[in-house]
């Protein structure tokens, strides 16, 4: 499993534009109800923001300038589809591919058993997404399942569905059920998909990342931009964000990975100084467990959440605009 009062800040050389960028900013929170997960699209200049179930099964936002935003009645999902018994409906995601506009969000299997990862569309941002395969898309059952999908086309127009195989969920107890040896395998997979987006294209899909000590328990919340980068194969820097240790703790953030050497990585972890990006007082004291970090295609504005008080009960939605230095391989924002 997520895309204000914010200064307006442009981006250095990304997805195609060239632009300097001079400031660093967050805001928020601008939406204070529970919205976990949150991930965001702009079509037309207008923003919509799709969050974790929280009573709506796929709660949405809506907002003209990416400031002030509007949460709507209702759901943007008609159902979490045949295979789901409807329960455990997080961290969606929306991209466009052509004229439709494709959800991927994770759900429960019909029998309880595991979180997979199912795929609805609409012919409109805001939906109502109808779910579109009697099966989920992506769910490796023997190894958790899957959570925290993330859209992503590159630049030749291939599409890709990124989520984290949700290993903890089959752990042995301790920190986020995964603290106690031995340790189970979180990874974030990439997987190729068809042109339309709403299937997979037959490939295996490739680990690009997981857990390490530093990490804790875990990485989940996968999102992904590509930015420009002459000294990088194929003219392409991707930077993967994710979040890391349990999310329900002070210690989970929001780091990110870099690849020189295309979409399926090798992936490079931040360490200190320029990683995490986000944690809790830093480098804003307002923050308290943030994560589940969502960039914009563009590569300029993101959503996350952090916690309001210490604990998850209520976990808010934050923006912000990132700065990438393309040189130093770094993120701030």
């Amino acid at each position: 499993m997520t895309r204000f009062s914010i200064a307006s800040l442009v981006l250095l050389a990304l997805q195609g534009a060239a632009f300097p960028l001079s400031r660093r900013s967050i805001a928020g929170p601008v939406i204070t109800i529970n919205f976990p997960d949150p991930s965001f699209i702009e079509v037309d200049g207008s923003y919509y923001a799709f969050g974790t179930d929280n009573g709506a099964l796929i709660p949405f936002a809506t907002s003209p300038d990416f400031n002030a935003w509007t949460v709507q009645s209702g759901s943007a999902l008609t159902s979490a589809g045949s295979w789901s018994n409807g329960a455990n409906v997080w961290a969606p995601d929306v991209v466009q591919i052509g004229s439709t506009f494709v959800m991927y969000y994770t759900a429960q299997l019909s029998d309880g058993s595991t979180n997979c990862i199912g795929v609805a569309t609409a012919s409109a941002p805001a939906g109502p997404y109808t779910p579109q395969n009697s099966a989920p898309v992506a769910c490796p059952s023997s190894q958790g399942g899957a959570i925290d999908p993330n859209g992503f086309q590159d630049s030749d127009g291939t599409n890709y569905l990124l989520y984290k195989v949700d290993g903890n969920s089959i752990g042995h107890g301790g920190n986020c059920n995964n603290g106690v040896a031995p340790i189970v395998p979180t990874p974030i997979m990439l997987q190729r998909m068809s042109a339309d987006g709403t299937a997979t294209d037959g490939s295996a899909p490739v680990q690009i990342l997981d857990r390490d000590d530093a990490d804790g328990p875990l990485v989940e919340a996968p999102s992904l931009v590509r930015v420009q980068d002459p000294s990088s194969a194929g003219g392409w820097l991707y930077i993967l964000f994710f979040s890391s240790n349990c999310y329900s703790g002070s210690q989970y953030d929001t780091s990110y990975a870099v690849s020189t050497n295309g979409v399926a990585g090798p992936y490079t972890k931040a360490q200190a100084p320029v990683g995490p990006l986000l944690k809790t007082g830093s480098p804003y004291g307002q923050l308290y467990s943030p994560g589940g970090l969502s960039i914009a295609s563009t590569g300029t504005q993101v959503v996350f959440h952090a916690d309001e008080g210490t604990t998850a009960d209520t976990r808010q939605m934050y923006t912000g605009n990132i700065n990438v230095d393309v040189a130093g391989r770094s993120v701030s924002i």
